[in-house]
Order: C-alpha cells, then structure tokens, then sequence
C-alpha cells in the first residue's frame, strides 16, 4: 500500500473520523514513514510526529512505529538525531531554479532539469524574491505524491534591487508598499533615506540590506516619481516596474548629436535610386517614426514593381559603439497609452532614419515583380535612396480605397488589390485569421482617459501588413537558400512552434458547447481554426472563443534556428521591415548585407544570444504596455457612476475569482470568491467553471452577465467586481 492509495482512502471518510481501528500493515507502515522523512530531508522527527503525519489513531499502528524506526536505522536508512529522533539519511538533491513568488505563502522554483516545479514555503526562501535564482535543496516528490517540495538554501543572484510603489510614512519611520503583486514584502525605510519624498508618493526604492531577524528589507528612495494618482507618477511607476530606461546615457546622446544629416554623391552611387518612383508611407496619425514606404510603378513587361523600402538604420548605427550597444540593450520601442519609449534617441527615429514626406532618405529594400495575380516572378535585395511623395495616415489610405478619389487612389487600390491576394493565398496554405480587439483611449490634456476606443483593423491596415510579411518571408528564404561553400549561414528568424496538443484538445472541448467542430489533426488545425474564426464573426462568443484559442497559441520568438511560422504558415520567416523598433531587424539587415557581400558565415552563438535577449526584452514590453492599458482601464472605470450596472461576459475562471469582460468598456475587472455570499462556489478547472454547492449554480467562460464596481485600486491595477442578478 502506497502513500497515494492511502490518502484516497481517507478522503472518502469524514473530516470527523481518523484512520480505522484497523491496524496498518508493518510493511505499509515502513513505507509510508519513510515517504514523511524524504519530504522533509533537513528535518527530524519522531514516532509520535510521524503518526500525526500519516493522520494514525490506532493504538498498535502507533507503537508499531517505534520499532520500525530501529529497523530503518539498522538498515541505514536513517539516522537517529536524539533520543526519538530520527532524519532521513537520503542524498540531498540541489538544483539551481528561478523564483516565482505566486503568492505570500510559497513559491515556486522553476529548474530546467524538472518537469514539475519545486514549491517552496515563504518561511524556507531564505528572502529570495521574484525572479531571484536560487540554489534549492529538492526533497523529491512531496508527501501524498503532490509536486516536489524543498527549500533554498542560498541566493546565487538577486534578479533587481530596484522597486518601485507607493510611500507610507509614520513620525519615526516610512514603508514603500511596493506595486508588483509578486512582491510581498514592503520595504522599510529610515527617515534620513527619503530623497525628499512625501507621504503618498510613487517612489523607487533601491534595497540596501535585509537584516536576517527582520521580516523586512530596508531600503533607500533613489528617485521620487510624483503624488500616487497622477499619470506621470503612475506611467513611471509602470516603466520601473518593468525596468525600462526613462532617459539615454550621455554617451550615446553625444554620439547621436554628432550625426550629419545629409546624404552624400558617393553614398548614393552605391545604392539603387527610386527616388522618381512613385513611393508613400501609410501610418496611424500620430506616427513620428515612419520606418516603411511602398513604391509602385508598372513595367514594360507587365509586371508590376513594388518596392519595399525600409529605413536603413545600420547606416548610422554602427556596430562597437555606445548607440548600438544601447539598442541591443533595450532590443525594442514600448507603446505606452501616452507615449514611447524609444529603441532609438529621438534624432535618430523621427529625423535622420524616418522616411518623413518630401525628404530623401537611405533605405533598405526588398523589391518584388509581380504579376496581377500577386505572384512574385522577380525578387531584388539591396540598399536604395527614395523620395517619399505622401505620407498617408490609415484612415486617409482607406478613404482612397472606398471613394477611389484622391492623390494617388489609382496607386494604393491596385496595393490593395494585390495585397488581399496575397492574403488569400497565406490563408489557403494554412495561415491563422486571428482578428483581436485591441482598445487605445482618447485622454485629457492632463493624461485622464475620456473614452476608450476599439481599434478597428480595416483593408488600409491589411494593405501594409501585407506587403511587410512578403518582405519578411521573401528576406529569411533568400538568407535560407542562400549557401556558400554549403555551409549554412547564420540569420535571425523569427519562429512559432505547432500549438500544445493538450490545450488545443481543451479548446476543441470547450467550443463544442457553443455548437462548434474543430478538427484537431496537425495537418488541419490551421483550415479548422479559420473555419471557426469564420463562424463566430458577430456572435456574441466571437471575442471569448478567439481569445481562448489565442492562448492555445505558443510563444512566437527570434531564434537563429531556421524554423518555421505556423500562425502565418510559412516555411521561413524574419523581421526586417522596423529598424528603427525592432533589434532583431537591425541584425537581419547587417545579415542580409553581409550575405549579398558574399560574406563568410557569422558566429551563431552570438547571435542567439542576441535573439533571447530580444525575446525576452519583447516580453517585457508587452507586460508594460498592457499595465499601462490596465492602469487606464481602472483609471477610467473609476469615473464611472457609483451603482451603474455593466453588461459583460465571463473572460476567466480561477480558483479565486472569475474574469468579465464589460461589453460597453472594454474593460476587465474580477468577482472575488471570497464576494460570493449567496452560495460557496467550487472551481471546475476542466470545464472552464464554478458551481454553487447548495444552489447548483453554474458560472462559465462565456456566459453573458450583469455587473457593477465594488472597487478600483490604481496601485494594484485592480477592478473588483460584484454580479447583479
């Protein structure tokens, strides 16, 4: 009899009741008691601990192991500590993991070498923090075949010492309550270290010391953010919350201003001329940095000649130098809701590499011959000099596509004619139609949101779009094929693996109670999912379906594998066409040349090195940008009239609370279990779910409701929610 079947056993009797009179088998007995000291090697215990462990209340199971721990001990299977004490004498296991500290209570550490992450008591951290990595002491499987515990045993590296939150002050002392829901411990600060702060300031605090009898670190208040509410407060708040640069070094400031601005005769010897060739930008309206231009024209031969011509960063970015080394650092621009953080100082982004109308300017292109059908017949790679003609904005490109009037409308329909049978055709071989809903705000001179506003994605967008993904796949299958001496050369591709088997069966499951088929089959997936995408356009499940089987997606990435893309069904694909935002690009275009030059293969490791960074900085950015749309969501559900009642759907079920979606807000806020009075809910994982114990009432991912808001914690970026029946 194992432990597992044990446990079973017991919890099919009442919480009133103990094990049976019956006494346990002395072979079970040794097993079991065995299993509590190996789950807690670094502890000892005796008989009588042991018995509480395994939950005994017979009598003879009881003594019985007292001579068992004398078997164990002859047999060296564990050592006596006291006088009734005894210790497990396995080896240890240490491992070397990262912290997730998923709550106050424990952690988990997450190790490469396990399948299953080890949990962790917040008593046994030793203070290890979020993302610290840590040196573990593993006891193996936990008790009852739960997951593996342990507990660390040193801080190999403090992921950051740098917090950002909100300043609370008493007459002899201050705490910064930190903003990270995976910090838990506030951080005390000595008046003498306040940086001039006030009470209720947004403050970063850099931790200095943890004295070991102290159940908090001590801190200094490295820079004052502003009054907690404000948006500059708030949106800085959010950028040292995830590490992001607030200003450039002095160093690549001073390299930057030293740039010249103009183009030389010799630099435009070297390089293709389209600059009387018909060529415009198409970017949202308050775009500075426009980093792609199209130029169309029609050949003799028939054919027509679109140009791809992206800004030609590395031009000026040089390679050894502080701006380069600065861009590869911060490997990508964040959107925030009010402003950018760029990849690139300002004069670099919007001045010198920005195709700005009217101005000549160094590019980067890929240049296609097509036919009317949109086949390519002809390919051409290079560096080029353009002339931008108009800078269109979205909504003034899609105005030429509906009315047909306008400068340059005859241009931009043939795009679009050619672009949606570029669409058609990526989406016959296989390539994913996801349409999500993203939202922007409309905000007050002050930053306050007044109104949040869907992103529509009309045929303007998908014209761009495109045209960029041809240039991508076209630039990585020309880097793939390209060969010299039969050595394969080293590129930056960007990837995304076949989905999870298991989720994409859950997500089948989860559909057909709406009535839909979804064929999981790796070679239908594709064509079933855009089948279904097609089928939910209108419904009122459209936006949670879509979501869901967006999370069934993996992890798009940069790797220098030569993979492929399984959202845009492509064999090869890359990111060249945004420099000016984008690292990855910047390496794809020095590649690129490199390899027109008939360069020899470049060191791979360092490029991959460069690669998870960038996947990584990416990530990063991504948390950002939407705290920062959570952060106006919650701002903007707080001018909300008190008691007003929302429409909503259920976005997310959890053992703590369920997700809704409010239809008329755009805006996510969560019901806490520990909210619902009327009935205790149990959590139904499998089926995407709560019940109420006594009612027998179901509530489900999709379900339509009717809600209104308790609270709203700008701190927290929090809205809690209450069901209104």
């Amino acid at each position: 009899m194992n432990v597992s079947s044990y446990m079973a056993k017991k919890k099919n009797r009442t919480k009133t009741r103990s094990r049976s009179k019956k006494q346990t088998s002395h072979h079970a007995l040794k097993d079991m008691a065995m299993q509590v000291l190996d789950a807690n090697l670094t502890k000892a215990y005796s008989p009588r601990n042991i018995a509480k462990k395994l939950n005994l209340s017979d009598k003879a199971s009881k003594d019985a192991l007292y001579s068992i721990m004398e078997d164990l001990e002859e047999q060296g299977k564990v050592r006596r500590i006291s006088r009734e004490k005894y210790q497990s004498t396995s080896e240890p296991k240490y491992l070397i993991g990262e912290v997730d500290f998923v709550n106050p209570r424990y952690a988990f550490i997450i190790c490469d070498e396990l399948e299953q992450d080890i949990r962790v008591s917040a008593d046994y951290l030793m203070n290890a923090l979020d993302g610290d990595r840590v040196k573990v002491l593993s006891y193996g499987p936990g008790f009852n075949d739960r997951r593996p515990e342990g507990e660390v045993v040193e801080i190999v590296e403090r992921r950051r010492k740098d917090y950002v939150g909100r300043l609370e002050m008493s007459p002899r002392y201050a705490f910064v309550v930190p903003d990270s829901k995976k910090m838990h411990h506030d951080i005390f600060v000595r008046l003498e270290d306040l940086h001039g702060a006030s009470h209720g300031d947004k403050v970063i605090v850099s931790l200095t010391e943890w004295p070991s009898e102290d159940k908090s670190p001590v801190g200094k208040v490295t820079r004052v953010l502003g009054p907690a509410g404000e948006n500059n407060a708030e949106i800085h708040s959010i950028m040292a919350e995830f590490e992001l640069p607030f200003e450039f070094p002095y160093a690549v400031l001073e390299e930057t201003r030293k740039m010249k601005a103009g183009i030389t005769k010799k630099e435009i010897a070297k390089r293709r001329d389209f600059r009387e060739i018909t060529t415009f930008t198409i970017d949202p309206e308050d775009a500075k940095d426009f980093d792609d231009a199209l130029s169309i024209r029609k050949l003799e031969n028939g054919l027509w000649e679109i140009g791809v011509h992206i800004a030609d960063v590395t031009h000026y970015l040089q390679e050894g130098t502080s701006l380069d080394d600065e861009a590869s650092t911060r490997a990508t621009s964040v959107y925030l809701v009010d402003r950018v953080i760029p990849m690139l100082p300002e004069k670099l982004s919007n001045e010198l590499c920005s195709l700005r109308p009217h101005e000549e300017k160094l590019t980067f292109s890929a240049v296609f011959e097509i036919d009317d059908q949109a086949r390519v017949k002809n390919e051409w790679f290079g560096r080029t000099i353009i002339y931008s003609d108009y800078r269109f904005t979205y909504e003034e490109a899609q105005e030429r596509i509906e009315s047909g009037k306008g400068d340059f409308a005859t241009e931009i329909i043939q795009l679009n004619q050619l672009a949606k049978k570029l669409r058609a055709e990526r989406l016959a071989k296989g390539a994913i139609n996801f349409e999500t809903t993203e939202v922007r705000f409309r905000l007050d001179s002050l930053g306050n949101p007044l109104e949040v506003i869907p992103k529509i994605r009309k045929d303007a967008h998908k014209l761009i779009e495109e045209f960029m993904l041809l240039a991508n796949k076209k630039v990585a299958e020309y880097v793939f094929k390209y060969k010299k001496r039969g050595e394969k050369n080293t590129f930056v591709y960007r990837t995304h693996d076949f989905p999870d088997v298991e989720k994409i069966v859950e997500f089948r499951e989860f559909a057909q109670r709406f009535g839909y088929k979804l064929n999981t089959e790796k070679d239908s997936i594709s064509h079933s999912l855009n089948q279904l995408m097609d089928k939910l356009e209108g419904k009122p499940e459209q936006d949670i379906l879509q979501t869901l089987a967006i999370r069934t997606m993996a992890k798009a990435k940069y790797t220098t594998e030569a993979k492929g893309h399984f959202g845009l069904a492509f064999n090869h694909y890359t990111h060249f066409t945004s420099p000016i935002r984008r690292y990855p690009d910047v390496m794809s275009h020095r590649l690129l040349q490199h390899y027109l030059d008939a360069g020899k293969p470049v060191d791979r490791d360092h490029y991959e090195r460069e690669c998870e960074h960038s996947s990584e900085m990416e990530r990063r950015a991504a948390e950002a940008e939407r705290a920062s749309v959570k952060y106006k969501q919650v701002q903007f559900m707080q001018q909300q009239a008190e008691g007003t009642i929302f429409s909503g759907i259920v976005s997310g079920v959890t053992e703590w609370g369920i997700y809704v979606d409010m239809v008329e807000t755009k805006c996510e806020g969560m019901v806490r279990m520990a909210d619902m009075r009327d009935d205790y809910y149990e959590y139904d994982a499998k089926n995407f779910r709560v019940i109420g114990r006594r009612y027998k009432r179901i509530i489900a991912l999709g379900d339509k409701v009717k809600v209104k808001v308790l609270d709203t914690d700008i701190d927290r970026r929090t809205i809690d929610l209450a069901f209104v029946k």
